[in-house]
């Protein structure tokens, strides 16, 4: 049976790299039905609405996944739209794992000297529905010269432990032999106590793992340095959004970057990881490769392995040959970028 996929393409450059991902998945002939959904900054302008009354409780019982784009846009000032369909999903889903693979497919996009791709291979593993993006805190004596605010960094037994556990399954489910737990125990000293205790007890039941750890400050450091002594990091929500964006760097980009949110045995949301770049927007410039990465993300994790591989093989050949988007040395637009690709499945599967 085909599986059944949420799409929601939301604003900006969200729209056309979506658009090319479906694209790239329809040349792969893979078996999977779409349905779109227009939530949005528009539908938010048009009638106030975000998502609807059970919006998520239906994403999660009808569909096998979700295929998000990106969410922001000016029009829209508090963003309130992108926090209650995009934090929302994460939150009220349960998606409690933000995997985000770092693969450099070829040495000229990385900005490091001497680094080839098989320096740059390894994942991380960020939790998702806990730390400072629960909106936990408050504002005191506001507009005055006593005001005080307060951000609240939430960290659970449940949601430390599985997040770590994750991070250990994965390496083991993916051939890996290392895992880095990355925190700031040292300042932190109660939030993060308790992932140095939680790491200790979990990795126990890994022997096969080796287990490791640096303070984040740290690791950004030997991101840079030596890339390659990576393979599974785990670390908490901030540090995790951060510590990605400097990983996409060193993969040519945020245009390069996938992501999924994922809660084992539960529907899971894919998303590029850029943003939604309204200066970008409509222009056909956007990079899509990310987007079509992050769609063959989804169908492994759906277990459709070979069409998942095959759209990685074709990806690979576009950066290979120079058939990008002007951000990572090509001269293609977005859709043209999308046609090259489907083109490459189209002849590979005419000749299979």
């Amino acid at each position: 049976m085909a599986k059944k996929i949420a799409v929601v393409p939301g604003d900006g450059i969200g729209k056309e790299v979506i658009a090319a991902a479906l694209r790239v998945m329809q040349a792969a002939n893979t078996p999977v039905e779409f349905t779109h959904f227009d939530w949005s900054a528009e539908r938010y302008l048009k009638d106030g609405i975000t998502v609807p009354a059970d919006g998520f409780a239906m994403l999660g019982r009808d569909f096998d996944a979700i295929l998000v784009g990106a969410l922001g846009d000016p029009r829209v000032p508090s963003n309130i739209h992108a926090k209650e369909i995009l934090l929302d999903m994460r939150f009220k889903m349960d998606l409690y794992a933000n995997v985000r693979p770092v693969k450099l497919l070829d040495a000229s996009l990385c900005p490091l000297k001497g680094v080839e791709p098989k320096d740059v291979d390894f994942t991380v593993i960020r939790e998702n529905t806990e730390g400072l993006y629960c909106g936990m805190g408050g504002v005191f004596k506001q507009g005055t010269a006593d005001e005080i605010a307060v951000q609240e960094d939430l960290n659970t037994r449940k949601g430390v432990e599985r997040i770590i556990r994750y991070a250990f399954d994965y390496a083991r489910q993916h051939g890996r032999k290392k895992v880095l737990m990355a925190d700031k125990s040292n300042v932190m000293t109660y939030a993060h106590g308790l992932w140095q205790r939680v790491f200790k007890e979990v990795e126990a039941e890994y022997p096969d793992i080796a287990a490791s750890h640096m303070y984040v400050d740290a690791l950004c450091l030997q991101m840079v340095r030596e890339p390659r002594q990576f393979e599974v990091i785990v670390t908490n929500n901030m540090f995790g959004d951060i510590i990605t964006d400097l990983a996409a760097a060193l993969q040519g980009g945020l245009g390069m970057a996938a992501s999924g949110n994922i809660h084992p045995g539960r529907t899971s949301m894919f998303e590029p990881v850029h943003g939604s770049a309204p200066p970008l927007a409509r222009k056909n410039l956007a990079n899509p490769l990310g987007a079509i990465l992050t769609a063959a993300m989804m169908l492994a994790h759906l277990g459709l392995n070979d069409h998942a591989a095959r759209i990685e093989a074709a990806v690979l050949a576009a950066v290979q040959q120079k058939k990008t988007t002007t951000d990572i040395g090509g001269s293609l637009g977005t859709k043209e970028v999308a046609e090259w690709v489907a083109g490459k499945l189209t002849a590979a599967g005419a000749g299979r």
